[in-house]
C-alpha cells in the first residue's frame, strides 16, 4: 500500500523519541551511575575487609571525606558559575594557625571557632575582591592567594607546631551527636541541604545556572555577574573556614602543611560528581555521591594498608577520567550523527 501525500508529509516532520522511558532517562542520568559504583566499592570494601563493616569503622571512614566535601560544596557553586578557587587548602592553613596562635595565647573555644571562620571569610573577601572587582581570571589570583596564605603559615610557623587547644574545642572534629552520628557527619548533610536548597530552588542558584552558561548574556538580562561572583568566593571562604576548624580540632594540633593537597581532592569530588568543568551544569546530589565514593575508596584503601603515594595517584588519574570521558562521549556522538 502507498503512503498518500500528507502521511508522507506527517512522516518526514516526525521526530522520534530518543529520550527514551522516563527509567531509561533516570538510569543514563550520572548521579545514578555513580551512585551505582558507590554500591559497588562498598560491596567490594566489605569482601576485602572483615573490619569494614564495623558501624564504628564506618563512621570513621566518614572524617576520610566530611572536611573536603563542605569545600566541595561551596567550590561546586563556583565551578557551575565557571570559576573556581584553588586557594581552599592554604585558606585552612591560614586559618588554622590563626587558631594557634590564639589558643597561645589563652583564647577558649568559642573565640577560636570565630577566628577559624573569620579568617576563612577574610581569604573569601580577598579572592573575591580580586576576581570579581578587578575582573582578573580566578585561576591566576587563587594560584598566587594559594602559594600567599601558605606562605605566611610557613613565616609564622616554620618547622614549628601549635599545640594545647582547650579539651571543649575536640568536640567539633571529635564529637558524637548520636551513637555513631559523629558531629562531623551531622554537619556535613546540614551543609550540603542548605547549598543545595540554594542551588536547586532559588533564583540565586537559577542567576549561578546563567553565569555558567554565558556570562554575556546574563549581563544582558540584568543578573548581576560580579556580585554573584564575589558572593560565591565569600562562601568558598567561609566553608574554608569551617572545614579549618573541624580539621584542627580532629587533629589537636595545627602545622603549616596542614590540608595539603586538599584543593585537588576537592576539585576532584566536584567534577567526579558531575559538574561541568566548563561550567553551566551540575547538582549538590551528584558531589554528595562522589564524596562518599571518594571516602569508601580511600578508606578501603587504608585497611589493606595501600600507600598513601597510591592514593594519589589514584586521586589523579580519577580526575583525568572524569574530565576526559564527557568530552570523549560528546566527541564521539557527534561522529555518528
Amino acid at each position: 500500500m502507498t503512503k498518500t501525500c500528507s502521511d508522507q508529509a506527517i512522516s518526514k516532520r516526525s521526530i522520534p523519541d530518543r529520550l527514551g522511558t522516563p527509567l531509561r532517562r533516570l538510569m543514563g542520568r550520572w548521579e545514578v551511575l555513580l551512585f551505582g559504583v558507590a554500591i559497588l566499592i562498598f560491596i567490594a570494601n566489605s569482601l576485602a575487609s572483615p573490619y569494614f563493616l564495623n558501624i564504628w569503622n564506618l563512621s570513621d571512614a566518614t572524617f576520610n571525606f566530611t572536611e573536603k566535601a563542605m569545600i566541595a560544596f561551596a567550590m561546586a557553586l563556583l565551578v557551575i558559575a565557571g570559576e573556581i578557587d584553588l586557594s581552599v587548602a592554604a585558606i585552612i592553613a591560614i586559618a588554622s594557625t590563626a587558631m594557634g596562635a590564639a589558643a597561645q595565647m589563652g583564647i577558649g573555644t568559642p573565640g577560636l571557632v570565630a577566628i577559624g571562620i573569620g579568617v576563612g571569610l577574610a581569604c573569601g573577601v580577598f579572592n573575591g575582591a580580586l576576581v570579581a572587582g578587578l575582573k582578573l581570571p580566578s585561576i591566576v589570583v587563587t594560584i598566587g592567594t594559594m602559594s600567599l596564605f601558605r606562605g605566611i603559615s610557613y613565616l609564622v610557623l616554620g618547622d614549628k607546631a601549635y599545640g594545647n587547644y582547650p579539651e571543649s574545642f575536640a568536640y567539633f572534629g571529635q564529637g558524637y551527636v548520636l551513637g555513631p552520628l559523629s558531629f562531623e557527619l551531622m554537619l556535613f548533610f546540614v551543609v550540603a541541604a542548605a547549598i543545595a536548597i540554594l542551588l536547586h530552588a532559588t533564583n540565586f542558584g537559577r542567576q549561578v545556572f546563567v553565569i555558567g552558561n554565558n556570562p554575556l548574556a546574563a549581563r544582558f538580562s540584568g543578573i548581576p555577574v560580579e556580585r554573584v561572583k564575589f558572593i560565591l568566593f565569600v562562601l568558598t571562604g567561609l566553608m574554608s573556614g569551617i572545614a579549618a576548624v573541624c580539621l584542627t580540632s580532629r587533629l589537636g594540633s595545627t602545622r603549616p602543611s596542614i590540608a595539603q593537597g586538599w584543593e585537588l581532592e576537592a576539585v576532584t569530588m566536584v567534577v567526579l560528581g558531575g559538574v561541568s568543568i566548563l561550567g553551566g551544569s551540575g547538582t549538590i546530589g551528584g558531589v554528595v555521591i562522589a564524596a562518599f565514593v571518594m571516602g569508601l575508596v580511600t578508606f578501603g584503601l587504608g585497611l589493606l594498608n595501600v600507600p598513601g603515594i597510591v592514593m594519589s595517584i589514584f586521586i589523579g588519574l580519577l580526575l583525568i577520567i572524569t574530565i576526559a570521558l564527557p568530552i570523549i562521549g560528546r566527541r564521539m556522538r557527534d561522529m555518528r550523527n
